[in-house]
């Protein structure tokens, strides 16, 4: 099953550039959130070859960066080349 660790934020490949730009607004709530109780629901992503690829968790991510925070939770899901293919070929559309 997947790991859950925290992973530095350099660390972790954004494959995806968001067509629409994260909600300002959900950024915020996110970042008093997390200041104050911790990330709460950690970011999927998967591992390839020991790379990291974040697909989900775009506000999260975000926010960890507006604080200024190092690493974020993150549940890890092992995965080939092959599903990262078909993942990123799915979340495209």
């Amino acid at each position: 099953g997947p790991i859950v660790a925290d992973i530095p934020l350099e660390q972790i490949r954004r494959p995806l550039l968001r067509t629409r730009s994260n909600d300002p607004d959900k950024v915020k709530s996110l970042m008093d959130s997390i200041a104050e109780i911790g990330l709460q629901e950690p970011i999927d992503v998967l591992e390839v070859d020991g790379q990291y690829y974040g697909f989900s968790g775009c506000h999260r991510f975000e926010a960890h960066q507006k604080l200024g925070l190092p690493t974020i939770r993150c549940k890890i899901r092992r995965a080939t080349k092959e599903t990262l293919r078909f993942v990123n070929q799915k979340t495209k559309l």
